[in-house]
């Protein structure tokens, strides 16, 4: 099969209310807006790719939101048929995962005025701007205002200096304090910044992950320091799942194929499933997340595919549902009950007919 007709075992689509009208709840940048669209990814993850099922209208339900979240999915060139192939999925199938790219760091500045700055060592590991720490400060109060960071159970953060400020910054608790009896998300002026520290008190747990880093090689803004470095810097953040101390993926000649990214997101995505949390954010890159969204939503109208693949402004939240159809997660429901407690008769009417055609059916 060619390619072009295969899809990952995940595909993302945008997620209206009840009502079947699209709804927004994206954080888009430096300040507050109405939610905008809520993309909510269909299908698994899966490490192969498979051609998804033919296009229809999926119904599955947002761990967040607690209700019906409406999955489009139809050709690129009709209107779409909201009365066309209906379906629900078990809640407890689903991930809501919440996408942040980073705040504005130096290198986005000094890129702007002259893309050859990327080539600098100037920029090596670039850490957020004053204008980006403000970027954070709003998507911190918009994160509390909405309620969404009480739901949160973990935030991954890409490895990188400006990803992990950004992460503490915006799903971290208040200003730390010496006494408390527990460490902090991010000491004092860490990267180059007048940042008070960020305590980890009543906040989720942190966990820097390689996999959702930016395009690796070249551009010395994407080069990591070594993982003894940051944790004196981060010291509330988990570095387990990071194997070297050396950053040994950054080459000084060779940088990722668009291509690689998004295979690198897909292998991202599936271990995402893995994972026991339902709820989710992950703070990453503007190329990362673009190049992985990309692979998803063919399948979908036009207008929800330029939803989910447009470039994220930084400090941009958007969230999704992912949802498991190839069985990959374990997890069982919280929610479902089994019924008949205590036991007692309770044959339906429409089985009764067939089980006494005779007597006909009662009600």
């Amino acid at each position: 099969m060619a390619a072009s007709k295969l899809a990952p075992f995940i595909s993302l689509h945008s997620t209206p209310p009840p009502n079947h009208s699209l709804t927004t709840m994206t954080f888009p940048s430096s300040i507050y807006t109405p939610p905008l669209p809520f993309i909510c990814p269909s299908t698994p993850p899966h490490i192969s790719l498979s051609p998804l099922p033919p296009p229809n209208l999926c119904f599955a339900f947002s761990s967040r939101l607690r209700r019906p979240v409406l999955c489009l999915s139809a050709p690129s060139n009709s209107e779409m048929d909201a009365s066309a192939g209906q379906s629900l999925y078990p809640l407890h199938r689903c991930k809501t995962i919440h996408l942040v790219r980073h705040a504005q760091g130096i290198h986005n500045v000094e890129g702007e005025k002259d893309h050859s700055a990327y080539l600098s060592y100037d920029l090596f590991d670039a850490h957020l701007t004053p204008l980006g720490w403000s970027q954070v400060d709003n998507l911190h109060k918009h994160v509390r205002a909405c309620g969404l960071s009480k739901k949160i159970e973990l935030v991954i953060t890409s490895p990188l200096l400006r990803t992990m400020q950004t992460a503490v910054g915006v799903f971290g608790g208040g200003s730390y304090s010496d006494g408390i009896n527990a460490p902090p998300l991010m000491v004092a002026k860490a990267g180059n910044s007048d940042r008070p520290a960020i305590t980890s008190l009543n906040c989720p747990p942190f966990l820097a992950v390689e996999l959702c880093r930016e395009h690796l090689g070249v551009h010395p803004c994407d080069k990591r320091r070594r993982i003894s470095e940051y944790r004196p810097l981060f010291p509330a953040v988990d570095f387990s799942l990071i194997e070297n101390e050396d950053d040994i993926l950054w080459k000084p000649d060779v940088r990722e194929t668009n291509e690689e990214v998004a295979a690198r997101g897909l292998k991202f995505l599936n271990w995402l499933w893995t994972r026991e949390e339902k709820e989710i954010a992950i703070v990453s890159h503007s190329g990362f997340l673009y190049h992985t969204l990309s692979k998803f939503g063919d399948d979908c109208h036009a207008a929800v595919k330029s939803e989910i693949c447009t470039h994220f402004a930084n400090c941009e939240l958007r969230s999704m549902v992912i949802i498991d159809r190839s069985l990959l997660g374990s997890g069982s429901s919280t929610t479902n009950y089994p019924g008949k407690i205590p036991h007692g008769l309770d044959l339906p009417s429409d089985i009764a007919g067939e089980k006494h055609p005779e007597k006909g059916a009662h009600k």
